[in-house]
């Protein structure tokens, strides 16, 4: 009875490390030099825009899911066209899913220490591929109206400071 109760304990206790660490990455969106931000458009036209880390391998760039919250991911797979900023940079490009043997590579080269894996709770690695689009202009999904042109919505103060550099530089440009 008492082995059971301290790892129950044990289980919410680690259960809580992991709610916690991963909101605070939510939270605050920390941009090391290698990230990019990527903005994913949802079904009703809205973007969004979220910290990924830049993985290149074999002359492609690539990024993955590393975490349990992943709405990024599915809003990409769901409408491939996103728009990426690196280092002041903007392009738009298209998400395509990755085989085994590439997703098995890139893992290889950018694999996650011990620690980390722990704090995320050990999550499955998703790993997609962002080919660039040749004529700088992201096509259009069928079904998925975009209001004007793909940029983030603008948010209050308060969010935009909060969100780190790289963010809150994409939400501070003035319309075109």
């Amino acid at each position: 009875m008492r082995a059971a109760r301290l790892i129950a304990v044990l289980l919410v206790a680690y259960a809580g490390l992991v709610v916690g660490f991963e909101s605070l990455l939510g939270y605050f969106q920390p941009a090391p030099p290698t990230s990019l931000v990527i903005t994913t458009i949802d079904d009703d036209g809205t973007p969004h825009d979220r910290v990924l880390e830049r993985l290149e391998s074999d002359g492609r760039l690539y990024v993955s899911a590393n975490h349990w919250p992943r709405a990024w991911y599915r809003r990409a797979l769901e409408n491939p066209n996103v728009r990426v900023t690196f280092e002041g940079d903007t392009r738009d490009y298209r998400v395509v899913s990755v085989s085994a043997s590439e997703h098995e590579r890139v893992n290889a080269e950018h694999r996650h220490g011990i620690g980390f894996r722990i704090l995320t709770g050990f999550p499955p690695r998703r790993i997609v591929r962002l080919e660039p689009q040749s004529d700088g202009a992201a096509p259009r999904t069928p079904g998925v109206r975009l209001r004007g042109p793909l940029r983030p919505a603008p948010l209050p103060p308060s969010r935009a400071v909060r969100a780190g550099p790289p963010t809150a530089r994409l939400h501070r440009q003035p319309p075109p």
